[in-house]
């Protein structure tokens, strides 16, 4: 007889960035295997449809009091998710992103009636520990967090590292990995491409990024204003944040005729399977969805090797990963790259498999199942009983 499905609470930051679309994604794979499952934040995740079968959103209140100086989430989330736990019953409070998502999780825990108390999981994303974690004003409470929480998870095994180096954790932490369910595309690559002004001799090369600080822009600009020749690619940046503060060095490095840009794109599968590589000039990445989603469409990528990425892609085999800090570097991957498409095509295809056997939902999302049957059949923690 199958085990009976989960009642889950997830919350995550519900715009465009990895920790969003993991936790989205993860939302609906286990809507589809019968769980139920509840996104509580102050807006829908953009993924998350409104009818879905199995899904429900509760939305966050967050009032403007003119005692506060600055509006207070924290404390209505966790009011939320102690309302949202006791209505339903929820078995399973995983939150993403530990701050302030862990706290409000801890706080709601301690809300409620023991009997009713949610097993909270953490799952740390990147700049939660890398960031954050350094901070006096916010390692002590993203600590205390981690400590309370029933099971910590990282997307690497670098950031676990990280964790226990930076936020001195030293409780039981399981690495599980981004993972991608790509969707079909809903137009053909042909039509993309004419859409986007790309010609068959030019290679399409993609970037897809919220435009954050660490994802370096600026080292991206440099490395593709040095490849040559100039007329032998285009740039698509499928940005998840406003591109202008980046047009001034598009301008100055003559790049006006080789950068297309693209806004707050939902369908990305259109662009992943009508590009010729990737490209990303990350300064830090605890793992780095968007190579994983290039990856799943057989694109390689030329890209820095930080933080968690070493871990998914294999330099040589499904892409080319190069130190960080050098344009030229890049460019000269890049050049080879767009030189030589049989090299990109075997590349490709040795990424999609990798994708397809580590990466995949059918390979991740049981993990997580798991691991929800696991904390769900221990006794409270200690620290949680004593808060």
């Amino acid at each position: 007889m199958p085990p009976s499905p989960l009642r889950i609470g997830l919350t995550c930051y519900p715009s465009v960035g990895g920790s969003g679309v993991l936790a989205s994604a993860l939302g609906l794979e286990l809507a589809h295997r019968g769980h139920e499952v509840h996104f509580i934040s102050y807006e829908r995740p953009f993924r998350i449809p409104e009818n879905a079968a199995h899904l429900h959103f509760h939305p966050v209140v967050i009032n403007d009091y003119g005692l506060f100086k600055y509006p207070d989430y924290t404390l209505p989330l966790s009011v939320k998710m102690a309302e949202v736990s006791r209505d339903v019953g929820l078995d399973v409070l995983h939150v993403h992103y530990a701050v302030p998502h862990a706290t409000a999780a801890i706080l709601a825990a301690a809300m409620l009636p023991e009997s009713q108390r949610p097993r909270v999981v953490t799952t740390l994303h990147g700049t939660d520990t890398t960031l954050l974690g350094r901070d006096a004003g916010y390692g002590p409470a993203i600590r205390h967090a981690l400590e309370c929480s029933d099971a910590v998870t990282t997307v690497s095994a670098y950031l676990e590292q990280e964790t226990r180096a930076l936020m001195g954790f030293g409780g039981p932490i399981d690495v599980i990995y981004n993972f991608f369910s790509p969707r079909p595309a809903t137009t053909p690559r042909a039509e993309v491409r004419q859409s986007l002004g790309v010609g068959d001799s030019e290679a399409l090369i993609l970037h897809a990024s919220n435009l954050w600080p660490p994802k370096r822009i600026d080292l991206l600009l440099e490395a593709v204003a040095r490849i040559r020749p100039r007329t032998s690619f285009r740039l698509v940046v499928l940005a998840g944040a406003d591109f202008t503060p980046f047009l001034g060095a598009v301008r100055r490095l003559g790049l006006e005729d080789r950068v297309i840009v693209r806004e707050r794109v939902t369908q990305v599968e259109d662009y992943l399977q009508a590009a010729d590589l990737a490209l990303i000039t990350s300064e830090m990445e605890s793992f780095c969805l968007s190579l994983l989603e290039a990856m799943s469409f057989g694109c390689p990528a030329v890209a820095t090797a930080v933080g968690g990425m070493p871990e998914v892609s294999i330099s040589g085999e499904t892409g080319i990963l190069v130190p960080f800090g050098d344009p030229d570097v890049l460019a000269r991957a890049v050049e080879a790259l767009i030189a030589d498409p049989a090299r990109r095509t075997e590349l490709g295809r040795a990424a999609q498999i990798r994708a397809r056997e580590r990466f995949s939902a059918e390979a991740i999302v049981p993990r997580y199942e798991a691991l929800y049957r696991r904390v769900c059949s221990q006794s409270l923690r200690l620290s949680r009983r004593s808060g």
